[in-house]
């Protein structure tokens, strides 16, 4: 990854512009292989949109395996170029490596003037 394009569209991101990170290419390495899934399907999913933790886990072909994903995520080594921040419990917001209120502010940046097609969690919450 190219650190000095990497910084700005960080920057870019947290101030609210809609960044695409997929143009980077993370090292995994180190994880085990269903890390790996885990982490690569969570790359997939788009900006202002959440998916439980049991729709990513039937998505990498492991239905039931909600817990084991929400393992998985707590060691993503790139948070905001990995948005495990859009992976939610299906109850509430679950958890996050940065704490919970970063993950709600992280959510509610992606919120503001978009329409999020098939939210997993009701974004008014997020203000509690």
């Amino acid at each position: 990854m190219n650190s000095d394009d990497l910084y700005r569209d960080i920057s870019r991101y947290l101030k609210g512009k809609k960044v695409d990170f997929l143009k980077y290419e993370p090292d995994l390495s180190n994880l085990t292989e269903f890390e790996q899934d885990v982490l690569n399907e969570t790359r997939k999913i788009p900006y202002g949109t959440t998916i439980t933790y049991s729709e990513l886990a039937d998505r990498i072909g492991r239905s039931g395996g909600a817990r084991s994903v929400g393992q998985a995520l707590s060691k993503n080594p790139y948070p905001i170029v990995i948005p495990c921040h859009r992976v939610v419990a299906r109850s509430g917001i679950g958890g996050y490596s940065g704490g919970v209120e970063l993950k709600k502010r992280l959510l509610n940046l992606e919120a503001k003037g978009i329409t999020v097609r098939s939210p997993a969690v009701n974004f008014n919450m997020l203000q509690r």
